[in-house]
């Protein structure tokens, strides 16, 4: 069987088993999200887990990976409970299939209403996160989908054996055989495939590089709901406590610098600059940030590297953050605006002024006063899980859980009305 012929066989046998995913019932559902959970933690799903990573992470180091990706990769018995725990989140949240979302008579009658009914077959796309196959698995199962999975070859020995312990358990509790899907090959052209393949496939999310989410946006015959790059910001106002504004700003860069909502610009408000630059640069040298600045940054901290045109216009994905000092609040957002990609923006102030105007005019899927960016996370966010951030505007934007994976289609009520 050919390359092609393989993916669009996988392709039909989950749309096939989609039809059967959107109308279970929401014990079946969270009796399979249970069991998923906890096959996840049984001890030789775990160990096998491991030594699956462990096989990744060998080649990763191999092929000279940066420590960020290598620490997306690594599955520790930690994040296997977390990717259980997880599972257990989404079938504790509400079911969004069926719901009604309004309902109004016209005077002819006529009861209109829309309902939530699921997407179909969800194509998740993704790089050197294992933790997404079963994100996407409990939120697409949990939501009425079928889930066709590719994963990167950074990831693939961990990708197949958390997708192997999910299905066997799911099938165990009443799911459809191929309600979770997963291409097993490494070769990029099964990419390509799927991308053709709007017959069986009624959207693809991409988790990775903006490279690869570029491409798939330019190829795909699918609908894409694409992941946008993470340069986000901190703007430390003037009028901004001293304590809570290092505190927001070193756990916005080092809690875990490779992911996405991790900081890498640093603004500072001229008149805080002095005392709050000299502050925040000691705990974040202490974890190893390297530090790049404006001129006036430069003038408080001498020995720091200047910052370019380009720092501000990079998502590092690791220790190292550009920092700013700017004028007033309009010059923080003027900043924001231009770099910017929408992601996620955040604003240290006791100004209820400032905070407003920050919440109104700055333009991105999260946007927080006083609180780290590192929370733009849909478990942070009460959604149990995510399976994306969308940058997008249309349908979802922001984390994407149960509701971001549905659709709504009319239904009308009638007793016999005819149109004249």
């Amino acid at each position: 069987m050919s390359l092609k012929e393989e993916i669009l066989e996988i392709a039909k046998r989950t749309k096939e088993a989609s039809r059967v995913m959107a109308n279970l019932s929401r014990e079946i559902k969270d009796k399979a999200l249970n069991q998923m959970a906890d096959a996840l933690m049984e001890d030789e799903n775990r160990a096998g887990i491991k030594q699956a990573n462990k096989l990744d992470l060998k080649a990763g180091k191999e092929a000279g990976l940066s420590t960020a990706i290598i620490d997306r990769l690594l599955l520790t018995d930690d994040r296997i409970a977390s990717m259980s725990e997880g599972l257990r989140e989404v079938a504790a949240l509400p079911d969004p299939v069926g719901e009604i979302i309004s309902m109004w008579r016209r005077p002819n009658g006529l009861e209109v209403g829309r309902m939530r009914v699921p997407l179909g077959v969800v194509g998740i796309i993704y790089e050197a996160r294992p933790n997404v196959t079963a994100d996407a698995a409990g939120l697409c199962l949990k939501s009425g989908n079928a889930v066709l999975l590719r994963g990167g070859k950074e990831a693939i020995n961990s990708n197949r054996a958390i997708a192997k312990v999910l299905a066997e358990a799911g099938t165990r509790a009443g799911l459809p055989e191929h309600g979770i899907s997963i291409i097993k090959t490494t070769d990029r052209a099964a990419v390509a495939e799927m991308l053709k393949l709007d017959k069986y496939i009624d959207v693809i999310i991409p988790r990775g590089n903006q490279q690869m989410i570029k491409s798939i946006l330019e190829m795909s015959r699918v609908p894409v709901i694409s992941h946008g790059a993470g340069n986000c910001h901190t703007f430390v106002d003037e009028d901004a406590d001293l304590e809570k504004a290092v505190k927001i700003a070193v756990n916005a860069k080092v809690q875990r610098p490779g992911v996405c909502n991790a900081m890498e610009t640093l603004l500072v408000h001229l008149k805080m600059a002095p005392a709050f630059l000299p502050v925040v640069a000691e705990p974040l040298r202490q974890a190893g940030v390297e530090l790049r600045g404006c001129s006036r940054t430069r003038e408080i901290l001498p020995e720091i590297k200047a910052a370019t045109e380009e720092d501000y216009e990079t998502e590092y994905l690791d220790l190292i953050l550009a920092i700013r000092v700017v004028d007033s609040l309009d010059e923080a957002i003027e900043h924001i605006t231009c770099y910017g990609t929408g992601h996620s923006e955040a604003i240290v102030t006791e100004s209820y002024q400032h905070a407003r105007r920050f919440l109104r005019e700055v333009d991105a899927s999260s946007v927080f006063v006083n609180a780290s960016t590192r929370f733009a996370d849909g478990n942070q966010y009460g959604l149990g899980a995510e399976i994306g951030i969308s940058t997008q505007k249309l349908h979802a934007r922001g984390p994407m859980g149960l509701t971001e994976l549905t659709s709504a289609k009319f239904i009308v009520l009638g007793e016999g009305q005819i149109r004249g």
